[in-house]
């Protein structure tokens, strides 16, 4: 059994993973709104641009009240680097579905990030925190692929 300090650090070291994780999709998803044409689209990206940042103060928070007060805030570099390339093939022309295209591989990776967070010792009220947010992710991910889909 692990003692109550080896705990802390792996809720702290999960939990700032999944925040990366969300910094980037927050950031990824308001770029992406930021660039689609259709206009219901824009809106829906733009709004989970905000939903990411909510996920985020939420684990924060958690690790505030566990009395961890230094949290890093700067995103993953595969995520810069997916953003980048996002950035390229809109330039060249690809439009929506390859911003789609681009988002979908992105909550692909987020969805990652949560599945290894739950593969370690969490607190019951965390656990469920992040399976919420892991299955909006998944629903996000998956209309994504079929708004993609639907328009190819």
């Amino acid at each position: 059994m692990s003692n109550p300090s080896d705990t802390l650090l792996e809720l702290e070291a999960s939990l700032n993973a999944v925040i990366e994780t969300l910094i980037d999709g927050q950031k990824g998803f308001r770029k992406i709104g930021e660039e689609l044409k259709d206009p219901t689209l824009k809106l829906y990206f733009l709004e989970e641009s905000l939903r990411r940042a909510e996920f985020r103060g939420d684990l924060e928070t958690i690790l505030h009240q566990e009395g961890v007060h230094d949290i890093h805030e700067s995103g993953t570099m595969t995520a810069t680097v997916l953003r980048t390339w996002a950035e390229i093939k809109e330039t060249l022309g690809g439009g929506d579905n390859s911003l789609l295209e681009s988002a979908e591989q992105d909550e692909h990776a987020a969805l990652d990030v949560y599945k290894e967070a739950l593969m370690t010792e969490l607190p019951f009220p965390v656990r469920e925190l992040l399976n919420s947010q892991a299955a909006h992710i998944l629903r996000f991910h998956d209309y994504a692929k079929a708004v993609r889909q639907r328009a190819s």
